[in-house]
């Protein structure tokens, strides 16, 4: 990965609570004890990105209008690394960035691994940014793989699903990747489905994979989606 080329459309303001709805990709970034960032990437033919806290609203920033970068109807969420939110946009696959001090957009030069049927990132939330994508042609994925970020932003292989894991995986998704989406906790990569109750993570410094059984509080006929998210409850004392 060499080093991103700039995007023209920047831009800032005051961002005052809004009763209208809002849709859109968002994405929710714990910060210890200073509270939780909510950023919210709104499509449109000029394309405006939020920032503010929660719980307690804190009014934030108001970036854009932009150049229409992510597509008009961009529902995955970014990645927050090294203080810009990352985002894969669609084919042809590419990453693109935002950074949250400059209000610039970035896409980064680098060329990302052949034969991609969908892609996502994941951070550790310090040093790491992984790839996530599907291996295979025409739609269909052949393999699952994982990669990281190297030293000169090129994409090292980390770990690869092995075959029988990633056959039930695409039957699950049912080849449609738009399901699909990725997260980081406690040293694992996990991968899921919006249709599925299971979840397929990759243990990353044992490079082992393996699949989180479905909740048996669940009943046996789901009809509802289902939304994965990384939880780890921490107790701040006061000083």
């Amino acid at each position: 990965m060499q080093s991103p080329s700039r995007l023209p459309g920047n831009g800032s303001g005051d961002l005052e609570p809004s009763t209208g709805g809002v849709t859109g990709a968002c994405s929710i970034f714990p910060t210890c004890h200073l509270g939780t960032r909510f950023l919210c990437y709104v499509p449109s033919s000029l394309p405006i990105l939020f920032l503010f806290m929660i719980p307690k609203f804190i009014p934030g920033k108001k970036f854009g209008p932009f150049e229409p970068i992510l597509g008009d109807d961009y529902r995955q969420e970014g990645v927050l690394f090294d203080g810009s939110l990352y985002f894969t946009t669609s084919e042809p696959f590419s990453i693109a960035c935002f950074d949250l001090e400059s209000g610039r957009w970035e896409r980064l030069d680098s060329e990302l691994p052949g034969d991609l049927t969908f892609v996502r990132l994941v951070s550790d939330g310090e040093n790491k940014l992984y790839l996530i994508g599907g291996v295979g042609r025409n739609g269909i994925s052949r393999g699952v793989k994982l990669w990281e970020s190297g030293d000169g932003r090129n994409w090292i292989e980390v770990e690869s699903l092995p075959e029988m894991m990633c056959k039930k995986f695409v039957s699950v998704c049912y080849h449609n990747y738009e399901r699909v989406y990725c997260f980081w906790h406690q040293e694992m990569v996990c991968i899921c489905c919006y249709t599925w109750p299971e979840i397929l993570y990759c243990r990353v410094s044992r490079r082992t994979w393996h699949w989180l059984p479905k909740c048996p509080s669940l009943p046996e006929k789901w009809s509802c989606g289902f939304r994965w998210f990384s939880f780890v409850p921490e107790l701040y004392a006061a000083v």
